[in-house]
């Protein structure tokens, strides 16, 4: 994009680009609902039915949308939602409550946020009852109508269904099954999750009280639809105040997507997931090098941003260890090959730096026992190494035993990267590795 933008145009280089990062921004970070879904036509037309004969004909039903993360069953579930919602009488009656797995762990929190989302705090109040079954009866009682013996039709959306099937029992399943299969009132649960295997999950008498229907959403995008979604996604629309910087910018775009590297880069995001949301990070981080002395986005950017969001978070950590936290991972690692894999304790990896620090006679990696301790100590609280499941903890802690989380290549890509590593650690490393 040339300089001369900023003469031949209205706007100043410098308020087209904050314009251009506003409006990619907000469409890369805050993703509006296509009018139409595209390629899941008939599964929405699907749950669109289903959840029609609850909200307007008061009929139960039960449903899971299973897909891989970033398929678009949220996506699915609120178009539906909301063509569902320009029916008179659905908007009128349809109540929706909201789960969350990550949210609701136990039945318990699950019920408060039942009775939160319906309103109904003021009916429970102080209320004691025996079981979830009867908590849960009286608050879909309390829904009903005055004039009418019929409650309101309730639509439950269980996000991270499958961690639902982990609470004690499956009491609010059973309990949410067993109210849509027996018509007690209308209710409709619509499960998400991205575990295929999911109905394994549940127990006999609640897999009986589901109605075995299931919404499949696998990604069907071809490498050339992708990379027509990054042109769209990157180009500027019609409406843009600045003509002659909107076609510079989309020309840009053009060329930028037919660049031979860049379409390697994309083809290596498309393989590893067509993840929409992988994607639009990917984006993000090449429009924030976006700037008034470079106004368009450069094959060199989506280089850079592709090698951040493919970074070894792991091996990024190494890049900041101390000195003697990089050679008790090099003495984990020299353990780990002369006893192939087994565990190691603390005192063990104590001994094996010792015996390097026999070949030194430089005081610098003359480390106190406690200071030696504390930075293994570290390592754990990264994460890098990690207890060996059951190891008791009544162990003394320099007993318990631990397994290394890091492999060959993550270690040697940190000892090629830290800056000023000693030349005899990096020898000591090598000597592991041979």
């Amino acid at each position: 994009m040339s300089k001369r933008t900023a003469k031949d145009a209205h706007l100043p280089v410098g308020e087209c680009v904050t314009q251009v990062q506003d409006i990619l921004r907000q469409r890369l970070c805050h993703q509006r609902l296509p009018d139409k879904p595209e390629g899941v036509e008939s599964q929405h037309r699907h749950l669109l039915e289903l959840l029609k004969r609850t909200a307007i004909h008061g009929e139960s039903n039960s449903v899971l949308i299973v897909g891989p993360r970033g398929a678009g069953k949220t996506m699915l579930l609120k178009c539906v939602l909301r063509d569902l919602l320009e029916d008179k009488e659905a908007q009128k009656s349809l109540l929706q409550v909201h789960l969350n797995g990550l949210l609701q762990t136990d039945d318990r929190i699950a019920l408060k946020e039942i009775t939160r989302q319906l309103h109904l705090e003021n009916v429970v109040g102080d209320k004691v009852f025996g079981s979830f079954a009867e908590n849960l009866g009286f608050l879909l009682e309390a829904l009903k109508k005055g004039d009418r013996s019929s409650s309101r039709p309730v639509l439950f959306i269980l996000d991270e269904f499958d961690l639902f099937a982990h609470h004690k029992n499956q009491t609010l399943l059973y309990n949410l099954f067993d109210v849509s299969q027996s018509a007690q009132a209308p209710i409709a649960v619509v499960g998400i999750t991205c575990r295929l295997d999911v109905l394994e999950l549940l127990e006999k008498r609640v897999k009986s009280r589901f109605s075995h229907r299931q919404i499949h959403l696998l990604s069907s995008l071809t490498f050339t639809q992708y990379l027509e979604r990054v042109r769209t996604q990157l180009s500027l629309p019609d409406g843009f105040p600045d003509s002659r910087f909107a076609q510079d910018w989309n020309d840009g775009v053009k060329t930028l997507c037919g660049d031979k590297s860049v379409e390697e880069v994309l083809q290596r995001h498309y393989n590893s997931s067509k993840d929409v949301r992988s994607l639009h990070m990917l984006l993000m981080l090449c429009l924030s090098r976006v700037s008034v002395a470079k106004p368009a986005i450069k094959p060199a950017d989506l280089l850079e941003a592709s090698r951040l969001c493919f970074a070894d978070a792991k091996a990024n950590m190494l890049h900041g260890l101390s000195i003697l936290e990089l050679c008790l991972i090099i003495a984990m690692k020299h353990l780990n090959d002369v006893y192939e894999g087994e565990p190691f304790n603390h005192q063990m990896v104590h001994n094996e730096f010792k015996k390097f620090l026999q070949r030194k006679s430089n005081s610098m990696y003359n480390f106190e026992q406690p200071v030696i301790l504390k930075a293994f100590e570290h390592l754990q609280q990264l994460e890098l190494i990690r207890p060996v499941d059951g190891s008791s903890a009544k162990t003394q802690r320099e007993y318990q035993l631990m397994r290394l989380m890091l492999d060959h290549s993550q270690i040697m890509e940190a000892l090629q990267k830290y800056p000023q590593c000693p030349t005899d650690v990096k020898q000591w490393a090598m000597s592991a590795f041979g």
